[in-house]
């Protein structure tokens, strides 16, 4: 298949990338590569693949580039974004023109594809707002759902909290809409906390791997909040076996919205408990200070992953112990590239 991936030189993208290559599919990456770590990603991708995959260096702002690497695409996996909720606070003119008007672009060029292309998109688990209304315990290392055992679903109402929640909002129904419009072949995948090799996370966004780096090279950490909130965690490379799957079972899933996360088996409280993990990793105390609380923070968040695994069979394979391990080994391998 022809597979476009928009952000594909990113974290995400290059793993997806990586692995569409070796599955033997025609890829074709469309990145502005203003994100930290892309040149390294790219660099990587030629090691391993060499000429075998084609890259454009240009903007989901452009609506006559996006047109041009769109067109005879067969998939195209929507991942170019602007991902750090701060920035979006402090440049929310930005954050809109890539997040909305990005996907807009994208979803126009994939309409005028005469093949009708399948698209997935990745919206964020952040369309739910802050989710007040929801009942929270608080325990020793972590707060948790009085309610949901199986935490949330895509039934919960949108709520879009920040510059950031309201621009992948407005793209997340746009995309929706597309489907039911256009009949376009869309799929939303709401995700929660996405953790793997080859990311290069920094305070504002990939706080799984900020940690690992930041212990890893001793640097300092800080905590916004208690330590307590908790997220669901899902390594990179069971979100490509849910594109995967999804891609090949889109006559089930689109016009769907799923929630892609670790689920209930994979939690961690931010501090409360990551902090044992990395007294573990690194056989030392790791010092760290304490903010107040982000605007918008979710106390508690999972993802309820029923639909994905009743839809097309999904559901995470790699544990969070396994996970954070290959992380951490990636991290200590490649110091060079994540200081």
């Amino acid at each position: 298949m022809k597979v476009l991936i928009t952000g594909g030189a990113g974290f995400i993208g290059s793993n997806l990338a990586h692995q569409l290559i070796m599955d033997g599919e025609t890829v074709t990456i469309l990145d502005n590569l203003s994100r930290r770590g892309t040149a390294n990603n790219l660099a990587w991708l030629r090691a391993n693949h060499g000429e075998r995959f084609r890259l454009i260096q240009g903007d989901v702002r452009d609506g006559v580039a996006v047109a041009q690497a769109a067109r005879d695409q067969q998939v195209i996996y929507h991942l170019a974004a602007q991902v750090a909720v701060t920035t979006s606070v402090t440049e929310p003119r930005h954050d809109f023109e890539v997040n909305a008007l990005g996907t807009f672009n994208v979803l126009e060029a994939a309409r005028r594809v005469s093949d009708n292309p399948i698209l997935i998109f990745t919206s964020t688990n952040k369309v739910y707002g802050g989710m007040e209304d929801v009942a929270v315990a608080e325990q020793p290392t972590r707060y948790a759902f009085r309610d949901l055992p199986e935490g949330i679903s895509e039934s919960r109402p949108l709520d879009f909290h920040s510059p950031y929640g309201c621009s992948k909002g407005a793209a997340d129904q746009y995309v929706r809409d597309y489907a039911r419009i256009y009949g376009l072949r869309s799929v939303v995948f709401r995700m929660s906390c996405i953790y793997g090799t080859r990311q290069f996370g920094n305070e504002d966004q990939g706080w799984v791997a900020h940690f690992l780096i930041s212990a890893a090279l001793g640097r300092p950490i800080s905590i916004y909040g208690d330590g307590k909130q908790v997220r669901d965690l899902l390594f990179v490379q069971d979100l490509i076996e849910a594109f995967k799957q999804a891609t090949r079972q889109s006559d089930r899933t689109a016009g769907q919205v799923y929630n892609i996360g670790g689920g209930m088996a994979n939690t961690l409280s931010v501090w409360g408990e990551f902090k044992e993990i990395l007294r573990s990793l690194t056989g030392r105390e790791i010092p760290v200070t304490y903010g107040e609380w982000r605007s918008g923070d979710q106390p508690v968040y999972v993802s309820d992953t029923t639909k994905a695994r009743e839809d097309f069979g999904w559901s995470p394979q790699i544990s969070l112990e396994e996970g954070i391990r290959r992380l951490w080994d990636w991290v200590c391998q490649n110091k060079d590239l994540v200081s």
